[in-house]
């Protein structure tokens, strides 16, 4: 069954009926009138909801290889063969519960019989699978988890790895857990943006623009990831020219501010987050429309 995934494709197919009928339909008529159907207020909010699916930590990227120095075999294209084995199923009761990303985003690890299964808020569920008492990888997306223990086994916390970076999280009990949840919950529900995240949006782009990123105003993973994206970003946001509007259009799935940057030369989806001291904790940038 089709989801908000399949948005294009579910364009291109409306068009095709209807041009067949000599109802004439454009590109971006069709893609409007297809996240309405879907129930998005426009085709920005429903791009970047895409967009998110498939980004941070969410976005299947290459392979790193075995982190924990076990033997692997490599498939046709150079990534390691990862092998399951069977773990007992108290070792995985000391991993189920939850676990702390950000302010606004909780990392859940259920299990069903002898299968892990994880879920990141706003997303859906991914199951694991072990390949050492400790370490597990993902089939559907291209990640992997290794659960820190203590003593009598439970998991004090744990290290997703994906997209060539390490989100370190850490063990939350179901209150915790149940606060962030409701303050996501009420942030998706207030359509609105978060003060804050537009003035630190500009700034990053103009930051962007001129080469002097202020590292000063990001979190430590979001800093590391501009460094290494630094010549990328540069070509693409940086040379698109001076910023000439900023317009909020939704809330992402995780409670982030989605935005359109236009620029002189080219617009951008912008998704930002800020954290309690007000620091960027979350940015992401896709090509507009």
């Amino acid at each position: 069954m089709r989801d908000f995934r399949d948005a294009k494709a579910m364009a291109q197919t409306l068009r095709d009926a209807l041009n067949a009928r000599s109802v004439s339909l454009t590109h971006s008529e069709s893609l409007e009138l297809v996240a309405k159907i879907l129930g998005f207020h426009d085709w920005n909010v429903l791009a970047a909801r895409i967009q998110s699916e498939s980004t941070e930590p969410n976005r299947p990227a290459p392979g790193s290889g075995s982190r924990s120095g076990l033997p692997q075999d490599l498939d046709a294209s150079g990534k390691p063969v990862r092998r399951e084995i069977v773990v007992d199923a108290a070792i995985l009761d000391g991993y189920v519960g939850f676990y702390q990303l950000n302010d606004t985003t909780v990392f859940t690890i259920t299990r069903h019989e002898n299968q892990l299964v994880t879920q990141l808020s706003g997303q859906r569920e991914v199951p694991i699978y072990a390949q050492s008492k400790t370490e597990f990888f993902a089939r559907i997306v291209d990640a992997q988890i290794r659960f820190v223990t203590e003593l009598h086994g439970q998991a004090t916390s744990l290290i997703l790895h994906q997209n060539g970076r390490d989100f370190p999280m850490t063990r939350i009990d179901a209150t915790v857990a149940q606060q962030i949840s409701d303050r996501l919950a009420k942030k998706l529900n207030s359509e609105s943006a978060s003060p804050g995240t537009e003035s630190a949006l500009l700034r990053l782009v103009n930051g962007i623009v001129s080469g002097k990123p202020n590292y000063d105003e990001m979190s430590s993973a979001l800093a590391e990831a501009t460094r290494q994206q630094w010549s990328t970003l540069r070509s693409d946001v940086g040379e698109s020219g001076p910023v000439q509007s900023i317009r909020f259009v939704g809330v992402g799935s995780r409670g982030e501010d989605v935005y359109i940057v236009k620029q002189v030369r080219r617009a951008w989806h912008w998704r930002i987050a800020l954290d309690s001291k007000g620091t960027i904790a979350m940015a992401w940038v896709s090509p507009g429309l």
